[in-house]
């Protein structure tokens, strides 16, 4: 592949960032350069960004080629080759050129936004660098990649067809309690098949990870990835405290609402395959037939249209230039994400739609991702374009909230667009009790080196039962219970990566806060934050949203207030 860097006079019109032979000339050279002035620190920042444009916007199409296609060899080997091959010798390179910015004695001087997180932010990357990790990192990469492949080739037979378990979840939905029962089973059971292989990968990632912040001087992991992550402004002590609070405030809340289901259903137990259908038996919420991807397009894009008709016109444009894989199929990563592709100054979005209202509010958020990179895609300096991932979340959770009002785009029935809605508030809950499950329990794993899989197993069971339901009775799918785990893709391929969503939710609500009370201001601070991207510390990007930078006790009470006198608007 051959990409053209646009206006660009240090890149050659025929690079190829395929092969390492020709970036490294190109770094030498900036390597090379004498930075004796504020113009010179500017000019190979500029140039520097040019060069990392092509190189990420190259990896990112290679990743986006392997999700969607893992049973492809060659796309498979493509990627592979960016991991094994690219990867570990830029970063090397990238260390010096990083010490050379924080050496060169002008650069205290510099003026442009954001350089002073810049240079923080180099800082703890070179503070951490070590050549002996890289590696390590190639090694997890591999894993990781291994664990999607896996769950990529999970397919079940049901109802005489091969499905996958993304397409699967449509049927937890269905009103006849058996057919639930044994599409969660079949669920269940085809997971479990793989335990073993995923419980080795996960060892063996947690042992390179507590080498990795070994050999960078950290007592464990968890130190490591802080300051790798670039949380200045909380500490873990924070996030312990969010998961208290969650406790204390929010499962209440949660545990009378499955009692309530548990009633209305007119049952003895509650099971997990009770826990997604109508309480009342009206057939399960299908915004879209699954096959039809283009009409699923075209609601989101009208539902878009009425928030801001500008969001419409950028989600359309990713249609327009083919930047949406969207459907569910065999040999497809599961889950959902928005890339940059940062050449072409375009996002691009991927999920798995198997025609559920859950999709409505995957494709709102991953495509709130979208909007915030192209607010802030023309900041001159890629290194300070992309805002910290804790605000990057307020803004897809910001679109999933501001939507709920206007499903009726999906449903003609007003009585399905107010459970649509319902199912969005009680899904806010829920997720904020699921990051409190999984952003604890990797406090634990990563401070916890050399514990056993007993342990480890032990550990998900009494941190699940802090923040999931006593309503729900598991009692019969225990081992389904105790891997629950594997299923959550972050544990894998981006660590201690969740309590970003606890943070942004929290953001997210107090932004539909704000715009039930006035729209026009609340986007047009919304919007401010996102043209900020990263040249400006979390608290400001908050304070620039007109939300709260706080997760505490105090901030989460009135919002939980809020959602249940919100729920109490609406229909079971």
């Amino acid at each position: 592949m051959t990409t053209t860097a646009a206006e660009s006079t240090f890149i050659p019109n025929d690079f190829d960032p395929s092969n390492f032979d020709n970036i490294q000339p190109l770094l030498q050279t900036l390597l090379d350069r004498p930075l004796t002035s504020t113009t010179d620190i500017e000019s190979f920042l500029t140039d520097l960004t040019s060069l990392s444009e092509i190189i990420y916007e190259y990896a990112s199409r290679k990743n986006i080629d392997n999700a969607c296609h893992t049973d492809d060899a060659d796309k498979e080997a493509a990627y592979l080759h960016v991991v094994r091959e690219i990867q570990p010798k830029l970063q090397p390179f990238f260390f010096e050129l990083q010490k050379k910015f924080l050496a060169a004695p002008e650069r205290h001087n510099l003026t442009f936004p954001g350089s002073d997180l810049l240079a923080k932010d180099w800082q703890a990357d070179v503070d951490l660098f070590r050549e002996q990790n890289i590696p390590l990192q190639t090694k997890g990469a591999e894993l990781s990649t291994e664990y999607g492949k896996i769950c990529g080739e999970m397919l079940v037979e049901f109802e005489g067809q091969t499905r996958t378990l993304q397409q699967m979840a449509a049927f937890l939905e269905e009103t006849d309690r058996s057919t639930r029962q044994a599409a969660f089973e079949l669920i269940a059971t085809r997971r479990l098949e793989d335990r073993d292989k995923i419980n080795n990968i996960f060892q063996q990632l947690l042992d390179l990870r507590h080498q990795i912040a070994q050999n960078a001087d950290h007592k464990d992991y968890r130190d490591y990835i802080w300051l790798q992550k670039k949380r200045f402004d909380y500490t873990p002590q924070h996030c312990h405290d969010f998961a208290d609070s969650v406790e204390s405030l929010i499962m209440p809340l949660l545990n009378d609402l499955d009692e309530q289901r548990r009633q209305t259903l007119n049952l003895d137990t509650l099971k997990p395959w009770d826990t997604a259908v109508d309480v009342h038996s009206r057939p399960p919420l299908r915004p879209f037939d699954e096959k039809d991807i283009d009409t699923f397009i075209e609601k989101t894009r009208q539902t878009f249209d009425r928030i801001s008709p500008d969001y419409a016109s950028q989600f359309q444009s990713l249609k327009d230039n083919g930047n949406l894989d969207l459907d569910s199929r065999h040999g497809k990563r599961p889950g959902g994400f928005q890339a940059a592709l940062e050449a072409s100054k375009q996002p691009f979005i991927f999920m798995n739609a198997a025609g559920l209202q859950l999709d409505i509010e995957i494709l709102l958020h991953e495509g709130g991702h979208a909007f915030h990179y192209i607010a802030s895609r023309d900041i001159p300096i890629i290194f300070v374009r992309h805002a910290s991932l804790e605000f990057c979340e307020v803004a897809s959770m910001s679109m999933e909230l501001l939507a709920a009002d206007h499903y009726d785009i999906f449903y003609d029935d007003p009585q399905n667009a107010a459970r649509a809605k319902r199912h969005q508030l009680e899904g806010v809950l829920r997720t904020l009790a699921w990051v409190a499950v999984i952003d604890q329990y990797q406090h634990w794993l990563y401070t916890n080196p050399g514990h056993s899989l007993e342990d480890r197993t032990n550990t998900w069971l009494s941190t699940l039962a802090r923040f999931s339901s006593s309503i729900v009775d598991w009692s019969e799918h225990t081992d389904a219970q105790r891997a629950m785990w594997q299923r959550q893709l972050h544990l894998f391929q981006v660590p201690f990566y969740y309590i970003e969503y606890g943070i942004a939710q929290l953001g997210a609500l107090n932004t539909w806060l704000n715009y039930k009370q006035d729209p026009t201001a609340a986007l047009q601070n919304l919007n401010a934050a996102f043209a900020l991207g990263g040249t400006k510390p979390l608290p400001q990007l908050f304070q620039t949203a007109n939300i709260p930078f706080d997760f505490s006790q105090k901030t989460i009470a009135p919002l939980v207030t809020a959602i249940r006198n919100e729920l109490d608007t609406l229909p079971e």
